[in-house]
Formats: C-alpha cells, sequence, structure tokens
C-alpha cells in the first residue's frame, strides 16, 4: 500500500501542479512535445494505452506476451503439497483441490486505428485477440494424492474491441493533459471447452476455467486521464490513471480494474527513445460465476482473481522507414513484477513483454 500511496502522491503532482516554462525559449523536443504536434516519437511506452495522436490517420498493431509459472497464496509462493490441502470450494467433489496450473502462456494481438482531425481530438478504435496455453498436473482425489498424470489446455478467440475519444484537456508550453472516454465490448466466447484428465483418472470435456476463457461478454466503460510533462530538451515525465468499469454483464465478467502508470521518456538519439515505467494495477474478483466450471483447479473458483500488483518496465522506440517513407516506428517493452499481492490461490507472473509497430499517414 506504500507504493501505492507514492504512486498516486506522483501522479497527483504531475496533474495538479502549477505549470512553470523551465526555461524562456525551448525548441520543440521530438521526443516529448504534444504541444508543438510533434510526430516523430512516441510519447508513451508501446505498452502504454490511452495515448493521442498528432493530427490524420495511424494505424499500430502490437503482440504481447505474459507467461505465469508456479503458484503464489496471497503473494507468497506455495507448494503443490499444500495446495492439495486446500478445499475444493466449487464442488463437493472432489472435497480437495487435485487440479494444479503449472504453467501459463497469454498471447495478445491489438490492431489500432486513430484519426485525429485536429491537434485537440484523437477518435481510435481497437480490437484485441487472445490465445491462451496451460499446462496442469493431475493428482488422485483419495488416498495418496499421487500424481496420476499430466495435460493442456488451450483456447484463442477475439477478445474485445474498443471505441475512444481522447481530449485535450490542458496545454502549456511544457505540459500536457489529456482525456479519455472509451466504451470497450467483450466479443469474444466466454464457455470455451476443451480436454481434461481428471482425478478420477480419465479425459473430460469440460469448460475451461475463467482464466482460458477469451472473453467475458462484458461491457465496459474506460475512463483515463494523463499528463506528460517535458524536463528538458532530451527528457519527459508522464502519470496516467485508467479506470474500467463494468456497465453490463452476463452470468460472469473480469472484475473492474484501476491502472496508475508513471514513465520517463529519454530521447537517446534523434531516431531513439528510451524509457522506464512503473505500471500499478488494482483489479476487483470475478462477479458473479458459470454453473459450468466446477473443475478441482484454483482457477474455476471467482475468489482466486484480481488483486493488486505492481511492475517495472523498460522500453525502446525506434524511428525508422522500414516500408514507406511515411513516419514508421517500432517499439518493445518489457516488464517484470515487484509485487504480486493476488487475491487467494494464483499463479505468478514471470514477465511481460510487448512489441508493436505504428504508421502514421
Amino acid at each position: 500500500m506504500k507504493k501505492l500511496f507514492v504512486l498516486i502522491i506522483v501522479f497527483a503532482h504531475l496533474i495538479f501542479s502549477d505549470d512553470e516554462p523551465m526555461h524562456e525559449h525551448h525548441e520543440p523536443m521530438e521526443a516529448m512535445d504534444h504541444s508543438h504536434h510533434s510526430s516523430q516519437h512516441n510519447p508513451a511506452p508501446i505498452g502504454v494505452a490511452g495515448n493521442m495522436h498528432h493530427m490524420g490517420w495511424m494505424f499500430a498493431i502490437k503482440q504481447g506476451s505474459m507467461p505465469m509459472k508456479g503458484n503464489i497464496l496471497d503473494g507468497e509462493s506455495i507448494s503443490d503439497s499444500d495446495i492439495l490441502l486446500r478445499p475444493n470450494e466449487v464442488n463437493s467433489m472432489p472435497n480437495n483441490l487435485s487440479v494444479i496450473p503449472k504453467k501459463m502462456d497469454m498471447e495478445m494481438t491489438m490492431i489500432e486505428a486513430m484519426y485525429a482531425p485536429s491537434k485537440d481530438l484523437t477518435l481510435m478504435i481497437m480490437a484485441t485477440q487472445l490465445s491462451k496455453d496451460m499446462s496442469l498436473d493431475t493428482y488422485s482425489a483419495m488416498m495418496n494424492r499421487d500424481l496420476i498424470g499430466s495435460f493442456s489446455t488451450s483456447s484463442s478467440d477475439f477478445s474485445d474491441i474498443t471505441v475512444s475519444a481522447l481530449f485535450t484537456l490542458k496545454s502549456l508550453e511544457n505540459s500536457k493533459t489529456h482525456a479519455e472516454f472509451s466504451y470497450q465490448k467483450s466479443i469474444g466466447s466466454n464457455n470455451q471447452m476443451d480436454e481434461v484428465f481428471t482425478p478420477m483418472g480419465s479425459y473430460m470435456n469440460m469448460t475451461l476455467p475463467y482464466a482460458m476463457q477469451p472473453s467475458d461478454k462484458a461491457s465496459r466503460l474506460v475512463l483515463g486521464l494523463t499528463n506528460s510533462r517535458r524536463i528538458n530538451d532530451k527528457t519527459s515525465l508522464s502519470g496516467q490513471i485508467r479506470y474500467k468499469k463494468i456497465i453490463n454483464e452476463k452470468d460472469w465478467s473480469f472484475g473492474n480494474q484501476t491502472e496508475i502508470n508513471s514513465w520517463i521518456q529519454y530521447q537517446y538519439k534523434p531516431n531513439i527513445s528510451l524509457s522506464t515505467r512503473l505500471k500499478f494495477i488494482n483489479q476487483e474478483e470475478i462477479s458473479g460465476s458459470s454453473a459450468t466450471i466446477t473443475a478441482p483447479v484454483q482457477t474455476a473458483n471467482p475468489r482466486n482473481y484480481g488483486g493488486n500488483e505492481l511492475h517495472l518496465g523498460f522500453g525502446a522506440d525506434y524511428k525508422i522507414n522500414l516500408f514507406t517513407n511515411e513516419s514508421e516506428q517500432i517499439g518493445i517493452e518489457i516488464l517484470f513484477p515487484l509485487m504480486q499481492n493476488k487475491n487467494n490461490l494464483q499463479m505468478e507472473t514471470s514477465y511481460q513483454f510487448i512489441v508493436g509497430y505504428k504508421r502514421t499517414f
């Protein structure tokens, strides 16, 4: 909580403190010049959402990867033998958890199109596709609780479509603040099935747990606020807060989410910028439940979702002319977990990696 408090204080200072020009006659800075409408460099790491375009059209495609390995209970490591002692809260048979997730890989593809009719307004549409793979071990439900087999499951589908409007709230010589208003509709399947190896030693086709579903069929409102401030000709400091609120749901949905980002961008060379970012996420547990998700595994319990996470990221953006003479950019970012205070029993995140390509017209 102390780290969250520090992040909120830093963000509040960025947004609400008085902005006085740092120099009387600054030249525009390529890496961070919202006020002067430069599109030479991205003013945010590639993994940051809710970023304004400057003028005209922009197309982007991003690929994200998040592997997970092992399990934690309330943020602390837990052994498989201890997991087997925990009660099965979803179904009465068997009495204890008997299937344990070992590894999970999530791949995310995002395609965005932006149009900025003016320097103070950006319209965006984005589609997301998810692919998930999980490896699990199955133990006997009775007697010595011996390991009786391993199996894997997978799912893939479109996840959601988001339409957004981003608009300037305040623009000064060395800083700019913009707001985001988005509507996100989850469009993929929320009841995908796969073959699982049960504690009875047989294979059965079952509805996959919530973590393996590409979608939850919910609709969300996304509200965001971003401030970017130029420190000097090569360095900028930015802060962002985004809140995702469920406004319509089916039987179940992933919980409301608050995300806070703070990052520093440094213009290393005219065509290369480097960044470091702190990312904090607070997410509520799953709302509702599905009557068909009943396997004796932790991921079938809606209480085992959400929590608080803090990540540290490092990124780089490269201005290139790969296919055309138009402005093109490749960005990469990798984030490592500093804190994973997840609710109850969940898998542990190893890292997150994002790579993306952008082109302006």
